[in-house]
């Protein structure tokens, strides 16, 4: 039976590509630092393995067998010679035959970011692969961005008048749970937006007309580190953040491409949809 190892098994898409997985004959793991903790956040259902990308006392029990990895980069390890691929060594070490990786949009133009990285040293170690090159996630504005909406109303992000072509992570993980199980997607790199491009101002006036409250956006890139700071992230994913949001303010982040509903066969999830779905997070 195919077995697949999912990292980042805790968070946003992680945690949708498991549950997807559970409707199909695949042996399914979560990779997890902390096995107990996940256990409970996860569900009693979900076969948890002990895995740490820095630890290589980990490696060998989580790949043992596996066949496929679904790899999504910890937001807080940049250095990638050294934090990731040690373990993309071990993953091809123990026989893993095809990563899909989850990356973002326009990585192929942007040797800066960590995931333009991650997928050159995929390439150079030659397991077979698929890049899932992700515009922003929409679930980011109910996780990173909750406090600021919910509390003070305001969405903080330094994204200017750039426009974004948000996706719904339901719509990356449906496109990831394909790209796992039909092996045609080996050696391709999808792109994958929504269906439309908008700036956060059009995305405040969203939040404002489904939640019955003022939310007004603020592109404060002073305001928006020192939140950042406050809320306790780490400087190197505050780093990663701003080079991101850079693109957007750059008018780069913009960009629609139809691969997410050729994949699908059905058309994105609009944000006013991802809006109304999750709205009980900002109340």
């Amino acid at each position: 039976m195919l077995k697949i190892l999912v990292t980042g098994a805790t968070g946003n898409v992680g945690q949708e590509v498991l549950r997807l997985l559970q409707s199909h004959d695949c042996n399914v793991c979560a990779a997890v630092r902390n096995p107990n903790s996940a256990q409970h956040l996860l569900g009693s259902n979900i076969q948890t393995i002990p895995f740490d990308f820095t630890n290589p006392d980990t490696f060998d029990y989580a790949f043992f067998q596996v066949n496929k990895l679904f790899l999504v980069r910890p937001p807080a390890l940049a250095n990638i010679r050294k934090q990731i691929a040690p373990a993309l060594n071990a993953a091809k070490l123990a026989g893993v035959e095809h990563i899909v990786f989850l990356s973002i949009l326009g990585a192929e133009r942007n040797p800066f970011v960590p995931h333009s990285q991650i997928e050159r040293y995929i390439n150079q170690l030659g397991i077979k692969a698929t890049f899932l090159r992700c515009s922003f996630f929409m679930q980011n504005l109910n996780t990173t961005h909750r406090e600021d909406i919910k509390v003070r109303g305001e969405l903080l992000l330094p994204a200017g008048n750039g426009k974004t072509s948000f996706i719904d992570v339901r719509d990356i993980a449906a496109v990831a749970v394909r790209t796992l199980l039909e092996d045609e997607h080996q050696g391709r790199a999808y792109s994958l937006t929504g269906a439309e491009a908008l700036t956060y101002y059009e995305v405040a006036n969203i939040f404002t007309s489904i939640l019955g409250k003022p939310i007004r956006y603020n592109p404060s890139l002073l305001k928006f580190i020192r939140q950042m700071r406050l809320s306790g992230l780490p400087i190197d994913f505050i780093l990663v953040m701003l080079v991101i949001y850079t693109t957007a303010r750059l008018g780069l982040a913009g960009n629609i491409t139809s691969d997410t509903e050729q994949l699908l066969n059905r058309s994105p999830l609009t944000i006013r949809q991802y809006v109304e779905d999750y709205r009980q997070f900002w109340l």
